[in-house]
């Protein structure tokens, strides 16, 4: 009887109008990353390579940024982690305007820029060049085949990747060693980088339970932080959510100064 009533179910599921059916919900995840320590020294970085115009340039490490107003983290990675078999979920409408969307990053003044970006695999990566110098650009990946283009001043290149990367791929460039970005691609649109306040939102997740992966280029996986006064460990770097309809906040996160420790 039972076996027979899983069955009508199954049928009823596909010829029901879709009205009469559950209709999906969403709901919205946002956090944000608070240093905890004495604010660390912006540094220049020593150019040496084509002085005569990068020397143009105050070029700093990007690699642990810190807003000296409210010591907001820039830069903390946030996706959904499927595992290595996990299936994606089917994105929300609102980003069917991006799924074919072109994502530039860009040789500026002898940096990259953005710092840090966010790809889907349905998109194309425009590597481009504003300066007046050649650059290249490198990108360390393990899913794709790595790449290293040479790009001439005021050119671009474009580039498609088809699988998804378990962790943010290392961009550099051979001529100037001292130029770094990091590169997050994924099958889905539910990822986010924190902002010049520590902010960063995922919007529109399907509701339900989902683990999301922090990670920051100079901490690596996020897997000591402190939450509500208290301090937590996330395992790998990874948080269990149960994501409710309309807004989900995690509330100030702190990371210790010693998490970034080199």
């Amino acid at each position: 009887m039972e076996r027979l009533r899983l069955v009508l179910f199954a049928v009823l599921s596909v010829w029901l109008p879709a009205a009469w059916l559950p209709a999906q919900q969403w709901g919205d995840l946002s956090a944000t990353f608070v240093y905890d320590g004495q604010l660390p020294k912006e540094a220049t970085l020593t150019v040496t390579k084509d002085a005569e115009f990068c020397g143009k340039f105050r070029i700093v490490d990007e690699s642990l940024a810190v807003n000296a107003e409210n010591k907001g983290i820039s830069n903390v990675f946030a996706y959904l982690y499927l595992g290595r078999s996990g299936e994606s979920p089917r994105p929300h409408p609102s980003y069917d305007a991006t799924v074919r969307a072109s994502v530039k990053l860009d040789s500026n003044c002898c940096r990259f820029d953005p710092h840090v970006l966010l790809l889907r695999t349905t998109q194309t990566l425009i590597l481009s060049n504003s300066d007046e110098i050649r650059h290249s650009c490198k990108i360390v990946t393990f899913a794709n085949p790595p790449i290293n283009y040479t790009i001439p001043a005021k050119g671009q290149v474009e580039h498609g990747f088809s699988h998804a990367e378990q962790l943010p791929a290392r961009v550099s460039c051979a001529i100037h060693p001292w130029m770094s970005a990091w590169l997050l691609i994924r099958d889905n649109p539910y990822m986010a980088s924190s902002d010049a306040n520590g902010r960063l939102l995922i919007k529109n997740l399907p509701v339900g339970k989902w683990t999301i992966q922090f990670w920051h280029e100079k901490a690596g996986y996020l897997s000591q932080v402190n939450q509500g006064g208290k301090r937590i460990e996330w395992k790998n770097g990874r948080l269990e959510v149960d994501i409710k309809p309309g807004e989900n906040k995690l509330g100030p996160i702190t990371l210790e100064q010693t998490v970034f420790a080199d």
